[in-house]
């Protein structure tokens, strides 16, 4: 008798070793805060991660008085995930790319975050990267967000949730939708910013694949007419062909089939020199591109034209200046 009296107590005493590991486990995290908004939002449209991305800005933050440690993959899909769901509360499927690089042995680099009382630590994801959005409609999204990283879900924390409006595709030939403030959704209209500015937010939107905003400040009808034969047929033709060419133009740079020197992305740039007088400047920017097995280094020089205020690039020149 008394030895399964002890027994028992020693049964007691072991799940409540378990159980209070167990409550310690699952209240780590407890302090940590997971916030979403949408980044430089615009309009959305189904498919094209890359043409079309939606950036949502996750800020991880400590809401206790201790230092709150976590880990963080250098490759964010082994930090969260993205959960989205129609409003039939239907759950929207991942990417092949991302199910592939989760079902892959591989080493998972990451690194240790340590935030102090208060303290944030903010990044940006492509929603279109983790799951597939092929319908238009609204859509509801969150993030789980894995301290631990994702083979560890033992630990998740979940953030507030966003809804997705997501429009029809636009023709393949049309990009006239302009980027829209985050909170009021006021169309965005071009500034009246200097010139080396203008450049700036134009390479900026381009390495964020922010077409819209890429076009804001381009005169499409004058990089239009760089070309010879392309500006002897705009000019010989009716005002809706015009229409037509400026929308295949457009088209043809989202699709790099012509002048890819503009929609080249650089992995950095420096802006060098900006001269200007009231109506006509150029602006020299050293911009640098990553390829697999070296850097190389280029120059361009932007023609920009003022009207009506606002400065527009019209024409450029690029010079290689070797690799690196």
């Amino acid at each position: 008798m008394k030895r399964k009296f002890i027994t028992i107590i020693t049964i007691l005493i072991a799940f409540g070793q378990i159980a209070f590991s167990n409550g310690i486990d699952a209240h780590k995290f407890d302090d940590m805060s997971v916030s979403i908004k949408y980044y430089d939002r615009t309009m959305y449209y189904p498919e094209n991660a890359d043409s079309n991305p939606v950036f949502v800005h996750i800020s991880i933050k400590n809401n206790s008085s201790q230092t709150l440690r976590f880990k963080l993959a250098d490759d964010r899909m082994f930090s969260c995930d993205f959960d989205v769901y129609t409003v039939k509360n239907t759950k929207l499927e991942q990417t092949e790319n991302l199910i592939r690089k989760r079902t892959t042995n591989q080493t998972v680099y990451f690194r240790e975050i340590s935030l102090e009382t208060g303290e944030e630590y903010s990044f940006v994801e492509n929603l279109k990267d983790y799951i597939q959005i092929k319908e238009p409609s609204v859509y509801y999204l969150s993030v789980k967000f894995y301290p631990e990283l994702y083979k560890s879900k033992y630990y998740e924390v979940l953030s507030n949730r966003l809804s997705l409006e997501v429009r029809p595709s636009p023709s393949a030939a049309s990009s006239t939708a302009l980027p829209v403030k985050n909170v009021t959704a006021e169309l965005i209209k071009p500034e009246e910013i200097s010139p080396d500015k203008v450049v700036e937010q134009t390479i900026i939107a381009r390495q964020k694949s922010l077409w819209d905003q890429f076009f804001l400040y381009l005169d499409i009808e004058e990089m239009l007419k760089r070309s010879p034969s392309l500006k002897r047929k705009y000019s010989a033709v009716s005002a809706d062909d015009r229409a037509r060419m400026l929308r295949n133009y457009k088209a043809d740079l989202m699709q790099s089939r012509i002048d890819n020197d503009i929609v080249a992305i650089p992995e950095a740039f420096e802006i060098e020199k900006t001269t200007y007088t009231k109506t006509e400047g150029t602006v020299t920017v050293t911009e640098w591109f990553r390829y697999p097995n070296f850097r190389e280094r280029k120059s361009y020089v932007y023609k920009v034209r003022q009207r009506e205020g606002i400065w527009q690039i019209y024409d450029y020149t690029v010079t290689n200046l070797g690799t690196e």
